[in-house]
């Protein structure tokens, strides 16, 4: 495979590919404070995360976060991590696989997916790269943020974008901003949500837990608390739950600063004191399940809710490899490649006079000294 920032000198004329790029945060690369650290740093450089000018934040960060916050962080990744490894890295590959999969089912091998993560491995040089080589001329970036934020859909764009300024010849870029309030995953969630109740009964709340940004991004634009919440409303909506069944909250809380409320865990510790006992809990905004559903939802704020009263707590699984889900994943992508997919593939004729016709120009072209 050739290096994404070099062009090779000569290259066979081969028919041009569709590439999807799958966008999902990041996972450290082991369980362990030496793999932790660098994930961390990345991440909490990010100016999209954490708006502090870095000359306030570098040192906090250095001095600090980064002397202490790996080896707690470690300790909650040894939790859910699997023999296979990160939850996030095998549920993204999986999903990665399946779409694949049904766009070659459906005879669409001019179709190739990638997948690449914001923070650690695989980066977006790297699945950029990959589309390359297997001469990806048109790329639709999807990030599997069904909600958009500046701290995650917003970062994923300037990646991409980082990648693309130190790249001579660029595809063809499209790039889904949200799908929040699309139909297919609405549809796709809600059954998670059906099979829950079919296993386990129905719970007296449906909590609906997002991951948490501070206040102060919603007051200067963002749509992400918006589009939580028109989530939350659509899936009620298919549930037929009524405004007193279900509630909307936000997790993930980190510093000082206020952010989205209410908070996740407090939630809970309330509707138990309050008499609630049985409750379940989905994060609508996860499409992959991850440290911050397995361990922060599905096992901490599970400890607060039982320890506060409850006696029933139910943790919905993330989308995962749900077919639904699967499913939605190629209709969103297609919407957004309908013209590329209705543009003929040429054959090998039409290659072949493509590579004459550009061998002929070259050998046209006046030399450097203009003889």
């Amino acid at each position: 495979m050739f290096s994404l920032f070099r062009e090779p000198p000569q290259q066979a004329e081969q028919a041009p590919r569709i590439g999807i790029l799958l966008m999902n945060l990041g996972t450290p690369a082991k369980a362990d404070a030496k793999s932790v650290r660098p994930y961390l740093q990345q991440f909490l450089l990010d100016s999209r995360v954490v708006e502090i000018p870095k000359i306030v934040w570098l040192p906090i960060v250095n001095a600090w976060i980064l002397n202490t916050r790996p080896r707690q962080s470690a300790l909650k990744y040894r939790k859910v991590w699997t023999p296979e490894g990160s939850p996030l890295r095998i549920h993204t590959e999986r999903q990665r696989k399946l779409l694949a999969g049904y766009f070659t089912e459906t005879g669409r091998d001019d179709v190739q997916v990638a997948y690449a993560m914001r923070y650690g491995e695989p980066d977006v040089r790297f699945a950029l790269d990959w589309l390359k080589g297997r001469q990806c001329d048109r790329v639709l970036v999807l990030p599997l943020y069904p909600q958009y934020a500046s701290s995650s859909t917003g970062s994923a764009f300037d990646a991409v974008a980082k990648v693309m300024r130190r790249l001579r010849k660029v595809p063809e870029m499209r790039f889904v901003r949200s799908f929040h309030d699309d139909p297919a995953y609405i549809s796709a969630l809600a059954g998670t949500v059906t099979r829950s109740w079919a296993q386990n009964g129905k719970g007296e709340k449906l909590v609906m837990s997002f991951h948490g940004v501070p206040r102060y991004s919603i007051e200067k634009g963002d749509p992400y608390f918006f589009e939580c919440h028109e989530t939350a409303r659509l899936l009620a909506q298919q549930l037929n739950l009524s405004d007193d069944e279900y509630v909307v909250t936000f997790q993930s809380r980190f510093g000082r600063t206020e952010w989205l409320r209410p908070y996740t865990e407090p939630t809970l510790r309330e509707l138990a004191a309050k008499g609630v006992k049985h409750v379940d809990v989905i994060c609508p905004g996860f499409v992959s399940d991850c440290l911050e559903t397995l361990e922060e939802v599905g096992m901490e704020v599970k400890t607060a809710f039982m320890s506060a009263g409850g006696q029933q707590y139910n943790y919905i699984e993330c989308l995962n490899e749900d077919p639904d889900f699967i499913r939605a994943l190629r209709d969103i992508a297609s919407r957004h490649m309908a013209d590329w997919l209705a543009q003929p593939v040429p054959d090998a004729m039409e290659l072949m006079l493509r590579a004459r016709r550009k061998v002929a120009l070259v050998e046209a072209m006046p030399a450097k000294n203009g003889k």
